[in-house]
């Protein structure tokens, strides 16, 4: 009797362990969401200093050389060289994206990548580099294509500009 309690008690404690165990480890999804949302930090931090040497080229290494970027008020771009030429042009020193806390939302694309949704801010600069309350919000969608373990951007929707 005692023996056979003892086997009982062996087994509960050995599954609680490994549910511990289990329930420690980050599940593909988290590790997928943290690996996007990491990579779009990444990205943007470039982006919003993009007036800074070298800032604009390492935001261009997030994306494909084909990208097709999507923009409800800007139309569509069909390459990365377009959008870092209208990123330098209307973005560079005016401006910066912050993301909207608790808005990133990531879903794998099996055998692609992910499709990353969130909404964000655009901060205007002001003389001397502080900038304005962020007016304006938008919504985005970014496909993002994983190669070994590498990611690139080869699709951004960027939509449903307004105020706050």
């Amino acid at each position: 009797m005692i023996a056979r309690l003892q086997r009982t008690l062996a087994f509960v404690l050995a599954g609680t362990a490994m549910a511990a165990q289990a329930a420690d480890t980050p599940s593909p999804e988290t590790e997928l969401a943290s690996t996007i949302a990491a990579l779009d930090a990444a990205a943007f931090e470039a982006f919003n200093h993009c007036e800074v040497p070298g800032q604009l080229d390492r935001y261009a290494s997030f994306f494909d050389p084909h990208v097709e970027f999507y923009h409800d008020l800007g139309g569509v771009t069909w390459a990365r060289d377009i959008m870092l030429a209208q990123t330098r042009a209307n973005v560079c020193g005016k401006f910066q994206r912050e993301l909207v806390p608790g808005t990133l939302k990531v879903w794998p694309i099996k055998g692609y990548g992910a499709l990353a949704r969130g909404e964000h801010r655009f901060c205007h600069y002001k003389p001397g580099g502080t900038t304005h309350p962020c007016e304006g919000l938008a919504e985005f969608m970014i496909v993002w294509h994983q190669q070994e373990k590498a990611w690139s951007i080869t699709r951004v929707f960027s939509y449903g500009h307004g105020s706050n």
